[in-house]
């Protein structure tokens, strides 16, 4: 029996395997001994059947492949084995002196057998399921749980699992302190992909590298569930910084670490201030280093016309290179125009204006917008008024501004920000456009209105040219004073208070899709109704000197002469009359543009209505936009 109980066969005691199966094994007595013997060697046959179960498995467990959790795990287990042979050998002692009778022996054996039954049974489920890192762990912790009611083996199970979490704190701790993952073995509930790299975010407008370069797994150990997003978001941190050239660590004391303080559960404590310091850290890099609020107030003066004057100056240098097919136009060219531009105006004083660039996309407004599923378009285009690309667009309605963005602002400033940021920068730059167009006709107007012709068409014209011009500056002082304006400052507050990278990237990201939102870009419906107003807008603007033209009974030109206006002029019956009919086919056609301008902006009315009640922004655009047709 004393063999037996370090797994060796003796005459009356053998061992059976179970075939296929080298971690079940039984002990079985010779038969042919007396019952009594029998019955005590059954009782103690558990207690050799989980010795060599262990054994076994301590071997098994000690190869290199099985991970730093089985390591430390099997080594805490040859500990326990060496005090069992250290027992076994004191029996052995006593049986010499001939002080060990079978009694004695079942007596001496039997405080040990719960313990080695509970480790056995925890071998088992570990081998059936080849389990490594957390899933030992959370076995061991679920066991020692279980066996509440026996003290001695659940304290046997906590120092297992203590031991074996010693590994894996090891690894732990070199996340949050260092950033770095150190897993061989893939134990870790962390998993690194390295096909992500942050050079995607300023590429991809889907790249993933915030969220998936490093992300959880499911197997978490249930003592770090409730800290495990901490965790991931400590080590990020650390990354970003050692991507930066910074090799920042954190500062820790040896009495400190995760790996000293585990036995106590201070763990979390740890965690907590390693995810505080990092967090800092990034955030004062960012801020202060690389400027990234300077970058933000930059992009807002370029993409959001927060300070057009370079603008104005660039549409005039660049009117005949964006009057071209976009297939046609040279991006070359009007880089060197809008660095013209820039230079010329009180930009240059900006020192991010060189990292503005220029490009010219190959769709509309509302094509691009389409394409982008994410953004959550709140309105489904019916079919009466599906989307459909324009045959004759040219580079004032796909031309963009972007920005130059490097590492790290890019987590912030990503190409899904920058592309955002250039759909806004699309609809106010054609706005402004189509108030440049106007602005000419009305001026055209009031060169006219010297002449004093009662009953011409330039009245009717005048009227007509006020209302639109009231309606693109209602929109514009809507999209700028009562959308980008206060939500921005909403945005700049937040980011001062921010206390992470994290949190910075969130409130970015919300006054984005806000301002989106605010601008129609998200309302397919109310966008087509004012690109189709805009490009009304626009013929007539076109038609403009031509109508006003012919209404002086002139021919046309590029440049009135206002002198020759003046000068009397002498007609014949025939061509007064013929004056009077062109005169009144001029005004048919002005007032046919008037009424498809009304119309439309009446249709307005009762969609803006309906919506305004989901959306409480409508509210202030329809009062902007209906006080036109009013008025």
């Amino acid at each position: 029996m004393l063999s037996a109980l370090v797994g060796v066969e003796g005459r009356y005691t053998s061992i059976h395997r179970v075939p296929g199966k080298d971690d079940n094994v039984t002990f079985h007595v010779d038969e042919s001994m007396d019952l009594a013997l029998q019955e005590s060697a059954k009782r103690i046959f558990p207690l050799c059947d989980s010795y060599l179960l262990i054994s076994q498995f301590v071997e098994s467990r000690s190869q290199f492949k099985t991970g730093f959790v089985n390591h430390a795990f099997a080594a805490a287990l040859r500990s326990l084995l060496l005090d069992y042979q250290a027992m076994v050998a004191q029996l052995e002692h006593q049986f010499r002196l001939g002080k060990l009778s079978i009694q004695g022996f079942w007596f001496y054996c039997q405080p040990m057998m719960g313990s080695m039954q509970a480790l056995s049974t925890v071998i088992k489920k570990c081998s059936a399921n080849n389990f490594i890192g957390s899933a030992v762990l959370n076995l061991l912790q679920s066991q020692a749980k279980a066996m509440a009611g026996d003290p001695v083996v659940r304290s046997l199970l906590e120092m297992m699992s203590h031991s074996a979490s010693q590994a894996y704190l090891g690894i732990l701790e070199r996340w949050v302190y260092e950033g770095v993952i150190n897993d061989p073995f893939g134990e870790f509930f962390i998993a690194e992909n390295k096909s992500f790299q942050k050079e995607s975010l300023t590429l991809d407008y889907d790249a993933k590298y915030w969220q998936q370069r490093y992300s959880l797994k499911s197997d978490i150990p249930s003592f770090l569930a409730n800290a495990a997003e901490t965790i991931l978001t400590t080590g990020k941190y650390l990354n970003v910084m050692r991507e930066c050239g910074h090799n920042i660590q954190v500062p820790v004391a040896e009495d400190s670490k995760l790996t000293s303080v585990g036995s106590n559960h201070r763990y979390l404590e740890c965690i907590k201030a390693a995810y505080d310091f990092a967090s800092g850290e990034l955030l004062n890099l960012v801020k202060e280093k690389y400027d990234l609020m300077g970058k933000l107030r930059s992009i807002k003066h370029y993409l959001l016309l927060d300070q057009g004057d370079f603008l104005v100056h660039f549409m005039d240098i660049a009117r005949e290179e964006l009057m071209k097919k976009p297939d046609d136009i040279s991006t070359e060219k009007l880089q060197s125009l809008l660095d013209l531009a820039l230079r010329s105006t009180a930009a240059v004083a900006d020192s991010y204006h060189e990292d503005l660039t220029c490009c010219v996309e190959k769709t509309t407004l509302l094509k691009r917008l389409s394409v982008l599923r994410d953004l959550q378009i709140n309105q489904t285009v019916s079919s009466h008024c599906a989307l459909e690309e324009p045959v004759n667009i040219t580079g004032l309605e796909t031309f963009a501004l972007s920005f130059k963005v490097c590492w790290p602002l890019s987590l912030v400033i990503s190409r899904k920000a920058l592309t955002k940021y250039q759909l806004i920068f699309r609809f106010l730059f054609h706005c402004k456009h189509v108030n440049r167009q106007l602005c000419g006709a009305w001026q055209l107007h009031q060169g006219l209105r010297r002449l004093d012709m009662q009953g011409r068409a330039i009245s009717v014209s005048s009227l007509l040219c006020r209302n639109m011009l009231k309606f693109i500056n209602s929109l514009l002082h809507y999209l700028t004073f009562e959308v980008i304006e206060p939500n921005w400052h909403v945005m700049h507050n937040k980011l001062q208070n921010a206390k992470s990278i994290d949190e910075v990237i969130e409130y970015h990201g919300f006054f984005l899709d806000k301002c989106l939102r605010e601008c129609l870009l998200l309302s397919p419906i109310l966008l087509q109704k004012l690109e189709k107003m805009k490009m009304m807008c626009l013929q007539y603007a076109a038609a403009a000197p031509r109508l006003m033209t012919y209404s002086v009974d002139t021919t046309k030109t590029d440049a009135l002469d206002m002198e020759k206006y003046k000068k009397p002029k002498l007609r014949t019956q025939s061509e007064a009359q013929k004056v009077v009919s062109d005169n009144a086919t001029i005004i048919e056609s002005i007032l046919k543009f008037e009424r498809e301008f009304s119309a439309e902006l009446q249709s307005l009315g009762p969609i803006l209505s309906s919506s305004s009640s989901a959306e409480p922004y409508l509210t202030h655009l329809a009062q902007w936009l209906l006080g036109v047709g009013r008025d």
